[in-house]
């Protein structure tokens, strides 16, 4: 099986921290020594700048993993965690590099103190999870796919819930549409009765006016 490009990649960016900090150390005694130290730091520089890509693109690769659902959210801000830990370690060199810091430690690196301490060469397999642990890649990528298809059923059952809320919403909204129009019948023969009876009102009083004066 072919390794994910992102663990090559993740080596290749520690390794060349650790090639950055001992250059710095270098550069530090030859500084120290009077020696000229203008070619470590031109070396310098261009790793480190080289670093700073490097870890540009596993934050990219995180992203799209973690965008296209191949990997968890547990997973993902584990692996993200890693991708901090060697933004840390770039601020780090480059103050040094700039003495505004300690002399970077080449023995006893933070980045790699969590590898070295469990005995793990590979940085994406800490701390892993109950459920994955002992699984294959066959096995884990059929463990993805199941939760991915849970999360789709639990979609499909929150649009059919919404769907079925629109439906009722409809049907209350043309509920009140009928009874608008019984209101403004009932509105319209209201005023109609009352308009017949203040004429029936006059026809009586001219009647009566009427009949006083002839008697």
């Amino acid at each position: 099986r072919c390794c994910p490009p992102r663990l090559p990649l993740l080596a290749a960016a520690r390794q060349l921290a650790q090639d950055i900090a001992e250059k710095i150390q270098e550069r530090n005694r030859c500084q120290r020594s009077g020696e000229s130290s203008a070619k470590v730091n031109v070396a310098i520089r261009s790793s480190l700048q080289s670093l700073r890509e490097k870890i540009e693109e596993l934050r990219e690769l995180l992203l799209r993993a973690v965008s296209t659902r191949q990997v968890t959210q547990l997973e993902g801000d584990r692996r993200q965690n890693l991708v901090d830990e060697l933004l840390t370690r770039h601020r780090q060199l480059e103050a040094s590099y700039r003495n505004e810091g300690p002399e970077p430690d080449v023995t006893r690196s933070s980045l790699m103190a969590g590898g070295v301490k469990r005995g793990i060469s590979n940085p994406w397999l800490l701390e892993e999870s109950e459920e994955t642990r002992g699984l294959g890649f066959d096995e884990l990528r059929q463990q993805q796919r199941r939760i991915i298809e849970e999360q789709d059923a639990g979609l499909d059952a929150l649009s059919s819930i919404i769907s079925r809320q629109k439906q009722m919403g409809q049907e209350i909204g043309n509920e009140l549409d009928e009874q608008n129009e019984i209101i403004d019948d009932l509105t319209n023969l209201v005023e109609n009765t009352d308009d017949r009876l203040r004429n029936q009102t006059r026809h009586v009083k001219m009647v009566d006016k009427k009949s006083a004066s002839c008697g």
